[in-house]
């Protein structure tokens, strides 16, 4: 019997590696231990011992530099996560809330008191002919998702010096995956379907420097271009073919179509699903004993799909769980308290997870009335941080060319009616700042080519302060570095 606290994470992503590690830091102050392969949970005050289970077969790895590694930058070890040292290889199938246990691949099981989804997201692979053979699943041999460090080091073995590439979609990965092969030699085309590149993240003045910059590197972009159909042959891909007819000879196809978060455990487990698995301030799901964060989960109708609102997240939780044991009897009755078949200490198969894109307005929070509804947390608990959202800034440097090229963007970069715009552009040196101004407060932003402005503009963001009526402190904020 014990009375400490199990907390099970699923995912060893950014998310999931970030709240291991907190609460493996709190425990070396007298906070919780992380539980290693070949042994049950070591205790630790205030009572909270983790297990974290990873289903690839990697080091967890910092995902959003996977580019810099197909680009031949970072060999992939250079972007490995300072893991703890507890990580268990396990694939989970199923959860059985009522037991409070999670069954794996390999017929084991475990269990947990607070489970902690962190499973990510998968790439959207677009209904393209040809793409799947009838009934079939697996992707024709040169056709690539771009999500995994399996999927980067596909890519990497693939590409050669003048291989014939063509990148579908023209976003944030798109983009990085386009100018990563262009690096390595390949003869890259980029087919965006919409009207210009990055339109989530950039206003058409900076996006048309991204084009240039592609554009200078050899890539050949197409804007307002739909790929309809993948040919293969001999389950090897050859052409992809526009909207229009035409034809485009490939030897390597890169799928860079977004993400939707990875919820299929939690809708076989009856949790509250809607683009994303529904969280309230506190992550937790409409299951009292299961919380979620990172690129999964959906607060306030956003999903986010970016690391610095994951890795929040998981600063918060682990603060709500420290709390949270400190205030809670001995968990005695718990299903974890018990022997178990639950000790995660054997490896299963292992794919690897994913990761997410935003999403439109939802139902709401997950921790929804009646009787997934949550117990009303202890007195510790409601006086620690809450979670409430995550101001994000999307910050990308392109290497290769003449010179590195940096954008930065955040906030609202298209005005509304009566909104006020303030715009420097440098077409030389290929330097684009712009600010939007809304009842005299920074809204957003863009910034291409010299962000020394981007510290200071991102901090009168966050902090929605008004801005004094005479615009000098704008300007200022536009022209100095401000400290970034």
């Amino acid at each position: 019997m014990t009375s400490n606290t199990r907390v099970v994470v699923i995912g060893a992503g950014l998310a999931g590696v970030r709240l291991a590690r907190r609460l493996a830091e709190l425990g070396a102050s007298g906070g919780p231990a992380l539980v290693g392969p070949g042994g049950p949970a070591a205790p630790a005050a205030p009572g909270v011992s983790v297990v974290l289970l990873g289903e690839e077969e990697h080091a967890p790895y910092n995902r959003v530099l996977l580019a810099e590694v197909l680009a031949g930058r970072y060999a992939p070890e250079v972007i490995a996560l300072p893991a703890p040292g507890g990580l268990v290889r396990a694939r989970v199938t199923g959860i059985d809330r009522a037991a409070r246990t999670l069954r794996c691949a390999d017929g084991s099981e475990i269990a947990y008191d607070t489970l902690v989804l962190a499973t990510g997201s998968n790439p959207v692979l677009p209904p393209l002919r040809g793409l799947f053979s009838q009934g079939g699943h697996e992707l024709p041999e040169g056709v690539h998702a771009f999500r995994t460090m399996d999927d980067c080091l596909g890519l990497s073995k693939a590409v050669r010096e003048g291989t014939r590439a063509v990148v579908i979609g023209g976003g944030l990965l798109g983009v990085s995956a386009a100018r990563a092969l262009a690096m390595r030699g390949a003869q890259v085309v980029l087919a965006q379907q919409s009207e210009r590149l990055m339109e989530r993240q950039l206003d058409p003045a900076a996006s048309r420097l991204v084009h240039r910059h592609l554009t200078d590197l050899g890539v050949e972009v197409h804007t307002e271009c739909r790929v309809r159909d993948v040919r293969c042959v001999g389950g090897a891909v050859r052409s992809v073919e526009m909207a229009d007819g035409y034809a485009l000879d490939a030897d390597l196809v890169v799928l860079a179509c977004g993400v939707h978060p990875r919820t299929g455990l939690a809708q076989q487990a009856g949790l509250a699903v809607h683009k994303g698995i529904l969280v309230d301030d506190e992550l937790r799901t409409s299951d009292p004993h299961i919380r979620a964060i990172g690129d999964c989960v959906q607060y306030d109708g956003t999903v986010y799909g970016l690391a610095a609102p994951a890795l929040e997240q998981a600063d918060v939780l682990a603060g709500l769980i420290v709390a949270e044991a400190a205030d809670s009897p001995a968990a005695t009755d718990s299903p974890a308290a018990t022997d178990s078949p639950a000790d995660a200490d054997s490896p299963a198969d292992a794919d690897g997870p994913g990761a997410a894109d935003g999403s439109d307005a939802a139902d709401g929070p997950g921790a929804a009335s009646g009787s997934g509804a949550a117990d009303t947390p202890p007195a510790r608990a409601r006086s620690a941080a809450r979670y409430t959202g995550t101001r994000s800034l999307t910050r990308l440097t392109l290497a290769g060319g003449r010179a590195p090229f940096d954008l930065a963007a955040f906030g609202e970069p298209d005005p509304r009616p009566g909104d006020d715009v303030v715009q420097l552009a440098d077409a030389t040196r290929g330097t684009y700042r712009k600010v939007v101004v809304r009842d005299d407060r920074v809204v957003g932003g863009v910034l291409v080519g010299d962000l020394g402005t981007v510290g200071a503009l991102a901090r009168a963001w966050e902090g929605a302060e008004p801005l004094p009526g005479d615009g000098a402190p704008l300007l200022h904020l536009l022209t100095n570095d401000g400290g970034s």
